[in-house]
């Protein structure tokens, strides 16, 4: 890869921080360095916000675009979302896989740093290693972090504090809707991955998701966050595979319906497990319609459908 993914995304942190203001955000820069930005903490943030943090998410190799899109009678406010390389993209950068913990602050962290951190087991699988003296992190969270945190970050990272951009986005907020919409594409090459599946043979990856109301309550917010990719995502995956890769029997295991959790919407199960994450079913975690490309044969395949039902529920549209 000829450009690092933190330098790329840092120029689309630039756009951000450039047009805070029309965007409301706010910049704040800690004692250590840090660049911090918020989205929607002690601001309101926007979608706009929202879109570009999808981008950043995405380490710069993918666009997110701001549309509509059509669910049954449901007219909805949607994500596009086009991205090269998925297994950069997706894997090492966007997925929300490292829990930061630390002098009692806690958030999911996403984005090109991780590539710098590798500290998941996802990193196991995936030759790409980002090596640059810049690092952007999103922290999905709704409190800002202190030095401490920033620091610990930095650290793990193998730069300098300096160095570090850090972009806080509540998932009750309006950014936050959209970025976790714009995680549709992820979802599925995550769930390939799961699946032993090697996500370098997925070239190219395109989704549409709803964006979701904003809930002023965290936990509702996941839930319908959630939904609108568990049943109202679609996704199409140009795939190169090798001979013996079955993308058929593959392609039937994707879709957020082969869970046997399926079907009710993800607050009431997330409820009716007693908010244990643990105990959701990591087959649930996949957009609601997935189709793969065989990019030698030109055969394809689609699998699931979304859910209008479901989703109404959830959005109590």
């Amino acid at each position: 890869m000829e450009q690092s993914i933190n330098e790329k995304a840092l120029t689309l942190v630039e756009k951000l921080c450039r047009y805070s203001t029309r965007l409301e955000c706010a910049i704040l820069e800690l004692d250590d360095g840090c660049r911090v930005v918020d989205c929607g903490v002690d601001v309101p943030g926007s979608d706009e916000a929202g879109r570009l943090i999808g981008e950043i998410c995405l380490g710069g190799l993918g666009t997110v675009r701001l549309s509509q899109t059509h669910v049954d009678d449901m007219t909805l406010p949607s994500v596009v979302v086009s991205v090269e390389n998925p297994q950069v993209a997706c894997l090492a950068s966007q997925l929300a896989g490292w829990a930061i913990k630390h002098d009692g602050y806690s958030a999911m962290a996403s984005g090109p740093a991780r590539a710098l951190a590798r500290k998941e087991k996802v990193f196991e699988k995936i030759v790409y290693a980002d090596q640059c003296e810049v690092g952007v992190i999103v922290l999905e969270a709704s409190k800002l972090p202190s030095e401490k945190v920033t620091s610990h970050i930095a650290d793990m990272c193998g730069i300098d504090p300096a160095n570090l951009h850090c972009i806080i986005v509540p998932t009750a907020s309006e950014a936050g809707s959209v970025q976790i919409s714009a995680r549709v594409v992820e979802v599925g090459v995550h769930k390939m991955h799961h699946l032993g599946f090697d996500s370098a043979k997925i070239k190219t990856g395109y989704g549409v998701a709803p964006i979701a109301p904003v809930f002023e309550n965290d936990g509702r917010a996941m839930g319908v966050t959630n939904d609108c990719i568990l049943y109202g995502g679609r996704t199409y995956y140009f795939v190169r595979p090798d001979e013996d890769d079955n993308l058929r029997s593959l392609a039937q295991k994707l879709p957020s319906e082969v869970s046997e959790q399926y079907g009710l919407p993800f607050y009431d199960l997330f409820k009716s497990v007693d908010f244990e994450f643990y105990r959701i079913d990591s087959l649930l975690f996949s957009p609601a319609e997935v189709t793969l490309n065989d990019i030698k044969s030109g055969e394809s395949f689609r699998y699931g459908r979304v859910n209008p039902e479901v989703l109404r529920a959830s959005l109590e549209y």
